[in-house]
């Protein structure tokens, strides 16, 4: 792990103050291959997680340290969240599909298809206080079969979708993206933060995060690029109550402020996919990075459902 002088990096001064110098960056476990979509549950106090290459989803317990299978097979799960009732959503890459997992464990479908056409992979997701389910759909867990099973588009195009929770439609608002790939709400949910990951497959693509506005019917606007990834590329992230953005990055966990500053970063020795906020003040940050999942103690709190 890092030394004490490295776990941080200062690059703006407001940073300093948003992270404890003295606070250790934990492995609480390691063995994923690539490890993915934290999501945290307050009334357990637990944390579950994807490992898309082996097909698992694992739980790591607050209260005892112990890490154990959720779910095998999970059907290459990705992205997952936790709705307002408690229940978990999660992006499957196998089965090209978003689901919700009930309070007595049962599986309900949410979406798995757009027009009758399969979706590519669900790959993040999100919930806004509305119920609305948002989430990305690029095409990685259908390009091998490494994270998925390997297949053709039926969409042909990789896009960001909205399910009504309501109505059970499901529509796109946004189709101007290469890879989308992560994405989260400012905390008063104005603003929709997406990242795009297309120079995965695109020389000189898009690895950066862009912004739009939401109105209250749901409908998108903007779209500008809030920020350029300076280490690798922007995968999932969260927002603290200030609406500072954790992002994923090669190097660790980069903080930008709401104005798109690079403020500082958390350093991790393993490239990071996604994080989130939990513990019971929601000041600590869980990191999953490749073939480990890592927390930090943090003296800023998540923001209350993304």
């Amino acid at each position: 792990m890092p030394g004490v002088a490295e776990r941080f990096e200062i690059i703006d001064e407001r940073f300093s103050t948003l992270v404890k110098t003295s606070a250790q960056v934990e492995r609480l476990y390691q063995g994923c291959r690539w490890a993915e979509g934290p999501a945290y549950f307050p009334a357990g106090r637990y944390l579950v997680w994807s490992d898309i290459p082996n097909d698992r989803m694992l739980r790591w317990d607050e209260t005892t340290g112990a890490v154990g299978v959720f779910r095998e097979p999970a059907g290459f799960t990705n992205g997952n969240t936790v709705d307002r009732q408690g229940r978990l959503v999660t992006c499957e890459h196998g089965n090209r599909r978003v689901t919700r997992t009930e309070h007595d464990g049962s599986l309900t479908v949410l979406t798995d298809n757009f027009g009758g056409k399969r979706y590519n992979s669900p790959n993040d997701v999100v919930v806004k206080s509305d119920g609305s389910v948002w989430f990305t759909d690029p095409a990685y867990g259908i390009d091998s079969d490494y994270e998925g099973h390997q297949a053709d588009s039926e969409i042909g195009a990789c896009h960001v979708y909205r399910w009504d929770a309501t109505t059970g439609e499901v529509r796109i608002v946004a189709d101007d993206f290469v890879r989308p790939n992560g994405l989260a709400f400012s905390p008063d949910e104005t603003r929709l933060y997406v990242s795009d990951t297309g120079s995965t497959h695109h020389r000189g693509g898009p690895r950066h995060m862009r912004v739009f506005d939401v109105a209250a019917d749901g409908t998108l606007s903007g779209g500008k690029e809030f920020a350029t990834c300076t280490s690798g590329l922007f995968d999932g992230f969260r927002l603290d109550t200030a609406g500072r953005i954790w992002t994923s990055a090669a190097d660790g966990v980069h903080c930008y402020h709401p104005d798109g500053t690079l403020l500082g970063k958390i350093l991790v020795p393993e490239t990071v996919a996604n994080v989130e906020f939990g513990g019971p003040r929601r000041n600590r940050l869980f990191i999953a990075a490749t073939t480990s999942l890592y927390s930090v103690l943090l003296p800023v709190n998540g923001a209350l459902r993304r």
